[in-house]
């Protein structure tokens, strides 16, 4: 596995292959890769289409933060339909890759303002979000970056204007809210990997908010599975 601390890798073969974590060899990954870029003309084309199939498709959940490897794997994402933003990030890279775009993951530190009470508990009262996930895809000579994180229903439902991708400029989480509240800040960058580091993020976590993060959030989705809560986006976001 390559990791880049600063700047972007050369394009090369370690960027377009499946892994462990971009698995578009699985069928379940190929056949919404399929779906997701049929019919579309070039490289910019296709990422953006790719981008908002995963955006879109894949309800964001942040209580499915989890030890479990596999949930990390795109053909777990899409099996499981939900997901947080660094899975959510692994299934738009082994997307762009099954489309022919050299593409790696990125992870940096936000402050999270588009939280809610229940969630803050659940990552022991902390708003700072280790390796929020995001794409890195090299598009007509360029490497720009794509995080998909949030589905457009959730957005209405934070009123979050959503994060839009041209296939040209990084898109990224916005700043600030529909109505120039604060929403989300990147506070430091931990670079680019050809797969996903999943003991780097596993250890940091545990770390930063305590072994006790695994348990806490398996309980939440547990509670929502069962319908004993609400699903994150229908919450009270923290304002």
């Amino acid at each position: 596995m390559e990791f880049h601390e600063t700047g972007y890798p050369e394009p090369s073969d370690e960027y377009l292959k499946p892994t462990p974590f971009f698995d578009f060899d699985h069928p379940t990954t190929r056949e919404f890769a399929e779906r997701a870029v049929d019919g579309a003309t070039g490289d910019r084309e296709t990422a953006i289409r790719a981008f908002y199939a995963v955006r879109d498709a894949i309800r964001y959940d942040p209580y499915r933060i989890t030890d479990r490897v596999d949930a990390y794997r795109a053909s777990d994402v899409l099996e499981t339909g939900a997901a947080y933003c660094i899975p959510k990030a692994s299934l738009l890279t082994a997307v762009a890759r099954y489309a022919g775009i050299p593409a790696a993951i990125g992870l940096s530190d936000v402050t999270n303002h588009m939280c809610s009470p229940r969630l803050r508990d659940a990552m022991g009262g902390k708003d700072l979000f280790l390796h929020h996930g995001y794409a890195v895809m090299l598009i007509d000579g360029k490497w720009v970056k794509a995080a998909p994180a949030f589905n457009i229903e959730l957005c209405d439902k934070f009123d979050v204007t959503p994060t839009e991708f041209d296939g040209v400029e990084d898109a990224l989480l916005q700043e600030f809210d529909k109505h120039g509240r604060k929403h989300m800040q990147y506070v430091a960058n931990h670079g680019l990997w050809s797969d996903l580091p999943f003991q780097r993020i596993h250890d940091d976590f545990t770390a930063y908010y305590g072994a006790e993060i695994w348990e806490r959030c398996r309980a939440e989705t547990a509670r929502n599975e069962s319908r004993q809560a609400r699903n994150f986006e229908d919450e009270k976001p923290v304002t």
